[in-house]
């Protein structure tokens, strides 16, 4: 089965879309810098950019539906944010009494806490020159090795003989 038929992957419903900050569609830098939040953006950054998020006046009634831009904000929240975060500006915004600035000043610093990891481990990896260069040539030799003995058997299967 070296030449199998490529077959599309379902990830099933497991996939979360990140919405972005401008109020609707996905994050991703292609809508513009102001939009994502990037894993190497620094706290200041990601505050900085949460506080411009788009919103609105907050609701007028209780109970009413959530604009996209405010949905959005809830849903980067669900990602980051622990349940009962979630829960009180929910109920604030059901109650009419929300306060946008609180809500993005703790999303931002929930954002932070997830992302804070991830980024020392990418700063720290893309600083060490040495490591970088040590594994891209064990996975060079681990690729050559590879790829030498899946040419040598497909050969073998095609009847292609060497000169």
């Amino acid at each position: 089965d070296y030449f199998p038929i490529p077959q599309a992957f379902n990830f099933g419903e497991q996939l979360v879309k990140i919405p972005g900050l401008d109020g609707s569609g996905k994050m991703g830098k292609s809508e513009g810098e102001a939009n994502a939040i990037f894993l190497v953006d620094d706290p200041k950054t990601i505050r900085k950019k949460v506080m411009r998020a788009v919103s609105d006046s907050g609701p007028t009634e209780p109970n009413q539906a959530k604009p996209e831009a405010i949905e959005n904000l809830f849903k980067l929240m669900a990602v980051v944010s622990k349940d009962d975060v979630i829960k009180h500006f929910d109920d604030a915004y059901n109650n009419c009494n929300i306060r946008y600035g609180d809500l993005k000043k703790q999303l931002a610093e929930d954002i932070i806490i997830f992302t804070e990891p991830i980024r020392e481990k990418i700063l720290s990896l893309s600083s060490d020159d040495t490591a970088i260069s040590k594994a891209a040539k064990i996975g060079a030799e681990k690729a050559r090795v590879s790829a030498q003995k899946t040419i040598r058997e497909v050969r073998e299967i095609i009847g292609f003989r060497p000169f």
